[in-house]
């Protein structure tokens, strides 16, 4: 009996899914997740007073590299030609905290949503280290694949 798990042969075994014969197809995910923090520490976000500098262009800018390695994160993933990373990080103080929405594209064998649901665990981390010093309580939420288009699968749409 075949598993509908895909990273796992007949016999149990975990491997790397064989894409060589999926059709080359332009690809996009959207993953989203928050980072819930007090509002003044968020405040040091907003007003730029944080210790480390400027939070939301770091978690930025490590959220595209993480992207770019999630197959050296992630032991059955393949390395894929990435053609955009994007992500994009809000202060909004009715969490209150800080949004992050990224993006990937590919035109590939398989989909992106491991990179974008990796490019939005590292900017949350990186937030969060940048903070930890005001904030200890700070909590990574919510983190999620928003959007799924192409491939086999077609589209996929998170509802809510």
């Amino acid at each position: 009996m075949t598993s509908p798990l895909t990273h796992f042969d007949d016999a149990g075994h975990a491997h790397m899914v064989d894409v060589s014969e999926k059709a080359v197809t332009s690809r996009i995910a959207v993953a989203s997740g928050s980072v819930i923090m007090a509002p003044q520490t968020l405040a040091l976000v907003t007003e730029g007073r944080a210790a480390k500098g400027d939070v939301l262009g770091v978690a930025r800018i490590a959220g595209i590299m993480a992207a770019k390695r999630t197959s050296d994160l992630i032991p059955l993933c393949h390395p894929l030609p990435i053609t955009r990373v994007a992500l994009d990080l809000t202060a909004d103080a009715s969490l209150p905290g800080v949004r992050i929405h990224a993006t990937v594209k590919t035109t590939g064998q398989t989909g992106v949503e491991m990179e974008a649901l990796t490019a939005v665990s590292v900017a949350a981390l990186t937030v969060y280290d940048m903070l930890k010093a005001a904030e200890k309580s700070m909590r990574i939420t919510d983190i999620q694949v928003d959007l799924k288009e192409g491939g086999k699968s077609g589209r996929y749409e998170a509802q809510g």
